[in-house]
């Protein structure tokens, strides 16, 4: 065997040269879905520029905001999905409320509203505006939340965090009708259920057993003294006498009651 048949054909190794450039992305073809959050990552920054917006653009623009995700949202078909701020002169109870509030559930409520905040957006009507019509829009109607709404335009601490304005949220379409709104008031009003006795009683005596005092009661659930006593005696009393025991029934003392004599039975 010659050299030359044993030889093998090796190349030289070439000189390292630049790094292959990485292939870049290419844009996402329009139509394709994004992801949950890259959305949200897109919008954020159009988000952070509101905060410059004067107050009454501001609430607008969040208005219109809610509404472009009202319509994307798969609850679209429920009023609660869509709530919006309204300014709270715009905004004027019903002439067909039957629900009266006594002073001392309307100052509860205030408390609430001013201590917890507004909880429960206002249930509303929006009269439909005319494009013929030049003049000023008719005011937004109250279905449920009249209080509410007394509350949020005159109890002056509510009305300044409000800046003026109310939460509103509006009945279904096809529900407008004078008869339906009527309809949906009292609904509303007779949903709200009322508190048992055995469940108000239970949670008094809770709330005593941490020291709560009658000005709390008062301050906080709205009840006089007398009442706490009362709800508190409901189930108290019946906790006071839980470890004694008792006979099935009383015995008598023997023998004749109005016998007189020594053989007459004694007291005790």
């Amino acid at each position: 065997m010659t050299p030359e048949q044993t030889a093998l054909p090796i190349p030289a190794a070439a000189a390292p040269g630049p790094a292959p450039a990485r292939q870049a992305k290419t844009s996402r073809p329009a139509g394709t879905p994004r992801s949950g959050d890259a959305i949200v990552d897109a919008a954020r920054p159009l988000f952070e520029g509101l905060a410059n917006l004067p107050l009454e653009e501001r609430v607008s623009a969040l208005n219109q905001l809610r509404e472009l995700l009202h319509e994307q949202s798969p609850f679209n078909g429920e009023p609660v999905d869509l709530v919006l701020w309204e300014k709270a002169e715009d905004v004027e109870g019903n002439a067909y409320n039957p629900n009266v509030v006594a002073p001392r559930q309307m100052e509860l409520l205030q408390h609430s509203i001013t201590a917890d905040g507004f909880t429960q957006p206002i249930v509303a009507w929006r009269p439909p505006t005319r494009a013929d019509d030049a003049g000023p829009a008719a005011p937004i109607e109250v279905v449920d939340g009249f209080h509410r709404h007394l509350i949020g335009k005159h109890t002056a601490p509510v009305n300044e965090r409000l800046h003026g304005y109310l939460p509103i949220t509006t009945i279904n379409r096809g529900r407008e009708a004078h008869e339906d709104r009527q309809a949906a008031t009292v609904r509303h009003n007779a949903a709200r259920g009322v508190h048992t006795i055995d469940g108000l009683s239970d949670m008094v005596l809770q709330l005593l057993r941490t020291g709560k005092t009658y000005a709390w009661f008062e301050k906080e659930l709205g009840m006089q003294p007398d009442e706490v006593t009362r709800l508190a005696q409901v189930h108290g009393l019946a906790e006071m006498f839980t470890d004694h025991e008792f006979t099935e029934a009383w015995e008598a003392a023997t023998g004749d009651p109005f016998a007189t004599g020594p053989d007459a039975p004694t007291a005790g």
